[in-house]
């Protein structure tokens, strides 16, 4: 576990990840040294056979495929520190593939969908209105993950409530807007704040608990739970809205508009346009529908001279 830990130390120093990564990679390699000792192998010293070994051990205890994936990926992380630093010359992981995973399509509201979701606060009264209102329309209009709002500051924010800098995945800063709705919603929301925190030690995270604690992660995701469940109780759409279906939402609705994959990729924080990618599924008639408008070629039949 030793030089595990070393592993963890050059990631959070040298890499710069973050914390909720690092908790996913200390727990996959935890599991594959426990699994290394309990067969008399020396992790670093682990063979192709060994993690082959190991996967189906996961497999066999209901873990999915993208679990095991996952896990794949951090072994295969570590080996690759092995070797830069001349630990070991070989990579035992390289010759194993991930398991298959089925294509699942992103959980998203579409427009109606969403309006109706975000009305959900003002029309139920069941918890804090003013504040799970704007904690919706933030959360949606912006495209932020679970961490970013949960960790979004008064001082983050831009003085008309427009928009913010958030820290994203790898700590990586960048603007993101707010509709008017989300920011009227947020300056409705500021004298309940504010109301909250006159009894409890002051905080500077712009959403607050109605102790006057900051939000977690694990807060939000009850408050949007609620919320969820009430959402399907009026509409039997059998939906299963999450936190991150609100940045799905915001992907979905952007691509479905017509703004360019790129900027979406700006706007969501992602590494890789492939993973943005997968958002253009949403309306595939529409994409026909510019293509014939755009293409000099797509309304003319096969006999049409140039």
């Amino acid at each position: 576990m030793a030089t595990i830990n070393e592993y963890l130390d050059y990631l959070t120093n040298a890499r710069g990840v973050s914390a909720q990564t690092l908790r996913a990679y200390r727990n996959d390699l935890g599991k594959f040294d426990e699994w290394n000792h309990s067969h008399n192998v020396k992790t670093e010293d682990a063979a192709t056979r060994d993690i082959r070994l190991f996967m189906e051990q996961l497999g066999t205890q209901g873990l999915s495929a993208i679990s095991v994936n996952r896990c794949l990926s951090s072994i295969r992380g570590f080996f690759h520190y092995l070797i830069r630093f001349s630990v070991r010359a070989d990579d035992p992981s390289a010759s194993i593939k991930n398991l298959k995973t089925p294509k699942t399509l992103p959980s998203f509201l579409w427009e109606r969908e969403m309006a109706q979701f975000a009305e959900l606060p003002e029309t139920s009264k069941r918890l804090w209105t003013e504040r799970d209102t704007a904690l919706i329309l933030t959360m949606y209009s912006a495209g932020l993950r679970i961490s970013e709002v949960m960790s979004l500051r008064l001082d983050d924010c831009k003085a008309n409530f427009s928009g913010a800098n958030v820290i994203g995945k790898g700590d990586k800063e960048r603007p993101v807007f707010f509709s008017e709705e989300a920011q009227e919603a947020i300056i409705a929301y500021l004298p309940k704040r504010f109301e909250r925190l006159k009894a409890t030690p002051s905080t500077d995270r712009l959403f607050v608990s109605m102790k006057g604690k900051p939000l977690s992660v694990s807060g939000i995701r009850w408050i949007i739970a609620q919320y969820s469940a009430l959402f399907d109780e009026q509409t039997g759409l059998g939906k299963n809205i999450h936190p991150h279906s609100l940045r799905h939402s915001f992907a979905t609705h952007l691509v479905k508009a017509g703004c360019d994959i790129r900027l979406v990729q700006e706007m969501l924080g992602h590494k890789s346009v492939s993973t943005t990618a997968r958002y253009a599924h949403v309306d595939i008639k529409r994409l026909k529908e510019v293509y014939s408008r755009a293409h000099p070629h797509a309304g003319r039949s096969p006999d049409e001279p140039d």
